[in-house]
């Protein structure tokens, strides 16, 4: 069903999008002042920044669905600049103006090179609907050769926010858990540098991309205390982009974290960690 709402959001593309409902429920709150907001009340504070970072959890049917609708919402509250993803990497950059040209195309992801991990069933119609706009739809990730590099030799540290102590020990937690634990000590090093050069990366093309700009990518890569945003403080901006979070009902989001959550109904969830201990054996 989610599936269904997401392509019916974008044949409504074309139509007129005043008045239609968000697609999914749950809380919106500013986190600045906990005020609980409708979703185009969501609309209108996003509409004014001049770059927004939304943070989603990946595989989250209804982040998508929201992603989708809040692109459409706020194309209506000013001319969109540019939309960029942390799920596109430099080398299908000119697969994507190539696209534009095949967008009817039932092969639109094989034309793009669409990567497997990320699920084309959930980002295909948020970037069909890009495809279809006049602003750019750019890459914001380090391509497979540039993560190899970084793993094999991470870089010199740079920026004080970004590389602070309490932000590396907090990203070298994430990394520990989301691995369950499994991944050697003698990794967590060249892994964390990756985390941080992909984070650099967004944050050098969200500032180079035309206003208004979105960038679309994981929550952790979005999150102010941690993320891109303190690599585009790091590059000296003089202000930090704007911050959606979408999370799911009973997750902590604080406003070290975020200028807005979006907290959506929470998912069954399953457990990476038992198919990962399989994977290592253990």
């Amino acid at each position: 069903m989610r599936g269904l709402w997401l392509l019916m959001l974008v044949l409504l593309a074309g139509c007129q999008h005043r008045g239609v409902p968000a697609p999914v429920g749950g809380e919106i709150r500013d986190l600045h002042n906990g005020a609980v907001l409708s979703a185009q009340q969501l609309v209108t504070r996003l509409a004014s920044p001049e770059r927004v970072i939304i943070g989603e959890q990946h595989d989250n049917a209804d982040h998508h669905a929201a992603q989708l609708w809040l692109l459409q919402a706020l194309g209506e509250q000013r001319k969109q600049g540019s939309l960029l993803l942390e799920m596109l990497t430099p080398d299908q950059q000119p697969k994507v103006a190539a696209a534009r040209q095949t967008l009817g195309s039932a092969d639109l992801a094989k034309a793009l090179g669409w990567q497997d991990g990320w699920d084309w069933t959930l980002y295909g119609p948020i970037v069909r609907f890009a495809l279809s706009q006049p602003y750019p739809l750019l890459a914001a990730n380090l391509d497979n050769d540039e993560v190899r590099a970084v793993y094999r030799q991470p870089p010199l540290q740079s920026g004080v926010r970004s590389h602070a102590a309490s932000v590396q020990n907090t990203l070298l937690q994430q990394i520990s858990d989301s691995h369950c634990g499994l991944l050697p000590e003698s990794q967590m090093p060249a892994m964390l540098a990756v985390q941080q050069q992909r984070d650099q990366r967004m944050a050098e093309r969200l500032l180079a991309a035309p206003t208004p700009a979105i960038l679309l990518a994981g929550a952790w890569h979005a999150r102010k205390d941690v993320g891109v945003p303190l690599h585009v403080l790091d590059a000296g901006a003089a202000a930090s982009p704007t911050v959606l979070l979408l999370a799911e009902q009973g997750d902590e989001v604080t406003a070290a974290m975020a200028d807005y959550v979006w907290y959506t109904p929470a998912m069954p969830k399953t457990d990476y960690c038992e198919q990962m201990r399989k994977q290592f054996g253990k």
